[in-house]
């Protein structure tokens, strides 16, 4: 099992949620995020006042997949998130050694 988490643009979501159900990703954690890269800090004017903007929001989404289904899952990702400027994300891979439903107690595969 592998533990897909991504970065991705936030109005960039549904457009990743729809291409990861269409994989069969049946759910993910989704939480709103902070940061920063090789983007630039940038200054803004707001009521007169200027001041530098050093994170950009992002979300943050996570979920469990199979090994089968890990380069499919990674592509829909990059494929749906991507706009070709800078600060469009990353999307990290991680292995995953155990995994339990708390309802139902299944561990493993039958957790997903």
């Amino acid at each position: 099992m592998k533990l897909i988490s991504a970065v991705i643009r936030p109005f960039k979501l549904e457009e990743v949620k729809e291409a990861l159900s269409r994989l069969g990703v049946t759910g993910m954690t989704v939480i709103e995020v902070k940061s920063f890269g090789r983007h630039k800090n940038h200054t803004e004017t707001y009521r007169g006042a200027e001041y530098t903007v050093d994170y950009k929001p992002k979300v943050k989404i996570e979920f469990v997949v199979t090994e089968a289904m890990k380069d499919k899952v990674v592509a829909a990702i990059i494929f749906a998130a991507r706009t070709g400027k800078s600060g469009d994300g990353r999307v990290f891979v991680s292995p995953v050694e155990e995994m339990y439903h708390i309802r139902s107690g299944e561990s493993g595969d039958t957790a997903l």
